[in-house]
């Protein structure tokens, strides 16, 4: 009962912060990237294609009060309210039309049509881009075939932002996406969600469908092809390009049955996968569980619990592994990261068993309060401002001034003295907020 009554307090400050960010705006500071840049999404101009430490990025307005980071592009909402984007805009993402001039993706300008909207948050996923105004309006832009818009069937290009009106009569809080699909939370405790539903990463909204593998293809082609592989494969291929013109797409957000009689606290989309944490601390995971990414066992193509000993109040999900900050003690003294899934990069930042939940042991003495999950790298942001990363160092993506990967938590050493507000990660790139 402790947890509960604890959780739904947490869970009501945070609905009450965000809903008063209109009279009581956010810290605001100075943006900074590092990582891979091929796509622009760091914000240096060409030809820097890797960014090793944190570097400001040019070209936005002085005092910015949130960042995110798609997975190869990024955005930011300044003080009063305005949002800016750069990187990839092959699906027009960056809210600046298609034909925008290749050369000009990396640098930040401001997303136009939302003029009219105080805006208090951003989210992204490769193809789409989210905005959240302080009156709890959700908009989107973009293009996607797997519906992560959201605007209703068959609607897969917005070249401008567009109001989510599934979702008009609630109050938006947070929205999340993944590659195909995306979860919005609500005021209220609400959540619904859209897109691509395979594998019950909507949980059981929609239909779950799975394309062979070669080996059955050769079982049902009988005789005439079983000493072929190749003709196996070229058939799975067809069968694959068949599937995308049937795949199970919620086209407009709907209730996630799972959690209709919960309150929910946070939601995070990775890559195929999605968590979900109610208010009571129970995790919910669902979708795909190649990695163990969903901490259990993957069983029915729903949302079904994790098995987490301690009171989470944050989870992160990414590619192919999943973060959650946790209260290990009753009176919410100490905090701690836990990590499960891939491993392949030391990106859970501790040995043992990859497929459940388990604590990282390094990241010790300062809380951390928020935490985010590339590619195949982590970064956690502590209560003093301090910034710690671990796993794949691969173009600069831990900001450590190497491209060596770090097994265990490292502190980005090059921010000392710098109190960072937030952290955002991508697939292989990195935004910090920090104070100045």
């Amino acid at each position: 009962m402790r947890h509960l009554l604890r959780a739904r307090s947490s869970a009501s400050r945070l609905f009450s912060a965000l809903a008063a960010c209109a009279k009581a705006p956010p810290r605001s500071g100075a943006v900074y990237g590092f990582g891979d840049n091929s796509h622009g999404a760091v914000g240096q101009p060409a030809p820097a294609a890797d960014v090793y430490v944190p570097t400001p990025v040019p070209s936005l307005p002085p005092s910015v009060a949130a960042v995110a980071a798609g997975h190869y592009h990024s955005l930011a909402v300044s003080a009063v309210g305005e949002v800016w984007a750069w990187g990839r805009n092959e699906e027009g993402q960056l809210g600046r039309g298609l034909n925008a001039p290749r050369n000009t993706w990396s640098k930040p300008e401001q997303v136009r049509g939302l003029e009219n909207v105080q805006v208090r948050s951003v989210s992204a996923s490769g193809v789409v881009s989210a905005a959240i105004g302080c009156d709890g309006s959700l908009w989107v832009w973009g293009r996607s075939k797997r519906g992560q818009l959201g605007l209703g069937k068959d609607i897969v290009e917005a070249t401008v932002p567009c109001r989510v009106q599934a979702l008009a009569s609630y109050d938006v809080v947070k929205v999340s996406f993944g590659w195909g699909h995306a979860m919005a939370l609500t005021k209220d405790g609400g959540l619904f969600g859209w897109g691509y539903s395979e594998n019950g990463r909507l949980g059981v909204m929609g239909r779950s469908t799975q394309a062979p593998s070669p080996q059955e293809y050769i079982g049902k082609m009988g005789d005439k092809y079983s000493s072929s592989m190749m003709d196996a494969v070229e058939k799975m291929v067809a069968e694959k390009i068949r599937s995308e013109d049937n795949m199970p797409i919620i086209w407009e957000p709907s209730l996630v049955h799972e959690v209709c009689h919960l309150e929910v606290s946070d939601v995070s989309c990775g890559l195929d996968h999605s968590l979900v944490l109610c208010s009571n601390c129970t995790v919910l995971s669902g979708g795909d569980n190649t990695y163990g990414q969903l901490g259990r066992k993957a069983g029915l193509p729903k949302l079904l619990p994790v098995d987490i000993s301690c009171s989470p109040f944050s989870v992160s999900a990414s590619a192919g592994h999943s973060l959650a900050l946790c209260h290990t003690s009753t009176d919410n003294v100490e905090t701690r990261v836990l990590s499960w899934g891939w491993n392949c990069s030391s990106q859970l930042g501790r040995p043992g068993q990859e497929d459940i939940p388990a604590l990282i042991d390094y990241l010790v003495g300062e809380k951390p309060v928020s935490a985010a999950a590339g590619r195949v790298h982590s970064v956690v942001l502590m209560s003093n401002g301090e910034a710690w990363a671990w796993g794949s160092g691969r173009n600069g993506r831990l900001g450590l001034g190497s491209s060596m990967d770090e097994a265990e938590p490292c502190l980005i050493d090059t921010l000392e003295g710098v109190e960072v507000l937030q952290v955002a990660t991508g697939m292989d790139h990195n935004l910090i907020l920090v104070n100045e």
